[in-house]
């Protein structure tokens, strides 16, 4: 197998890789990532493959992104890989249906002595390949894109089984192959459709873990150079900045208040808060040095607008309520808030989410205050018992950026947007308004 060096760009194969000890042949640079050394081969990828994953993701050395972000990149790159092809399964399925029905139905029958060996050996081997597809779309290890593809593998077996099962058994004049083909072929049919219906409630589960890919950046780092976009762990500094006074006596007209340090972390490094003139704070005080600076200076505006951006979990969607009735926050002020966070709603509604299951987020979501529950449908509330939960930083920069950027600017005229829906005060939040994206990304 050749592989490309990523400081030469010179194809080196398997003998050449080996000969010069896993260095280049050109420029005797070392290969840091050889699929011909890794014992599980779905982890098994090339240093083009991680370097192209380090651009896409920094937009070619442009943004910002947390390690975590790179996690959910590698790991979705990886498991994206095995998805099926259409028309590759569909011959292999048509090329192997010819071989196994034909030679197996004939010994069968040769042993029975009854044609219904055909019959016997077409309907297993349907079964086996509905099997095949059906438990692909419902893994844990799958994607979620890749789940949906094999929901709609199923669905398409099941058309090809129902055309040509009928047809073979109408030429046939055989009565009981069109009667197994119909329940085979509307079977798969219909277990496509059911899991489709059911891809945002399955779970998922990494293929590579945080250490994994913390230690493959560090390999990258010490054998090319440092990544000068990817962020350190958030640091709270204990002794506050120094801000001059003149700079605090003014405020702010907006504010961002993330559910996480990573996040503030990340929306800061990207310069969010210089663009669009705005505060960046976390739930827990991030940035620890100005933060009670940029509390005071908040409260002094009569009319701020707040942005909750948060994940989708229980600590998340009480975000807004602690916002409203904490004395470290804004209660008893009549302050709008923009829900720009996701919502159990939205992922209902949304394909291709990296869903993930906790029984520490589910008995969390079951301990949430009760005006939060009420803000919340049945479906939401029982998603959220379940333990499911979807995180931010699942979102590339640049779109979890055009997210962010995008509620900032329709915010001015909520009432005017489709994108922003005012929410009922009922609902425990406290005073002033309340507005939530309805759609996310």
């Amino acid at each position: 197998m050749g592989m490309k060096c990523v400081q030469c760009n010179t194809d080196n194969n398997l003998r050449d890789r080996t000969t010069n000890s896993g260095r280049c042949k050109n420029c005797n640079h070392p290969f840091l990532f050889d699929p011909a050394t890794i014992t599980d081969k779905k982890l098994a990828f090339t240093d083009p493959f991680f370097q192209k994953a380090i651009a896409d993701i920094s937009s070619q050395n442009i943004l910002f992104f947390t390690p975590k972000q790179f996690l959910y990149l590698i790991d979705k790159r990886l498991k994206n890989r095995t998805s099926s092809n259409l028309w590759k399964w569909i011959l292999e399925y048509l090329g192997q249906s010819f071989v196994i029905v034909i030679f197996g139905g004939m010994f069968i029958s040769s042993i029975f002595s009854d044609n219904a060996g055909f019959l016997i050996v077409w309907t297993v081997f349907n079964i086996i390949w509905i099997g095949r597809f059906f438990a692909n779309s419902k893994s844990t290890d799958q994607s979620a894109r890749n789940r949906r593809i094999n929901a709609t593998n199923l669905q398409t077996l099941g058309i090809i089984i129902l055309v040509t099962g009928i047809s073979g058994s109408l030429i046939l004049n055989y009565f009981p192959g069109y009667i197994a083909a119909s329940a085979l072929g509307l079977f798969s049919y219909w277990l496509g459709i059911s899991q489709k219906n059911h891809q945002q409630i399955t779970g998922e589960i990494f293929l590579v873990n945080q250490a994994q890919s913390d230690e493959w950046l560090q390999r990258w780092q010490t054998v090319n150079g440092t990544l000068e976009k990817l962020l350190p762990a958030p640091r709270q500094e204990a002794l506050p900045a120094s801000i001059d006074p003149e700079v605090s006596a003014y405020s702010f007209d907006r504010a961002i208040i993330c559910d996480n340090d990573e996040i503030a972390q990340f929306l800061i490094a990207n310069n969010v808060h210089f663009e669009n003139n705005c505060a960046i704070l976390s739930i827990s005080g991030y940035p620890q040095s100005i933060f009670d600076t940029v509390i005071e200076m908040l409260r002094r505006n009569a009319d701020l607008k707040v942005y909750a951006l948060h994940d989708a979990n229980p600590a998340g969607v009480s975000l807004v309520h602690q916002l409203r009735t904490s004395p470290n926050w804004f209660t008893n002020q009549a302050v709008t808030i923009f829900d720009l966070g996701i919502s159990p709603r939205q992922i209902l509604e949304t394909r291709d989410m990296f869903v993930q299951q906790s029984q520490t987020m589910a008995q969390s979501a079951r301990q949430l205050p009760n005006a939060v529950r009420q803000g919340l449908t049945a479906e939401e509330l029982a998603w959220l018992d379940a333990g499911n939960f979807v995180e931010l930083e699942s979102f590339t920069p640049q779109r979890l950026l055009r997210v962010v950027n995008y509620g900032l600017a329709q915010s001015g005229d909520p009432q005017g947007n489709q994108g922003l829906i005012l929410v009922d005060d009922n609902v425990g939040y406290g005073g002033g308004y309340v507005f939530v994206s309805d759609s996310f990304g």
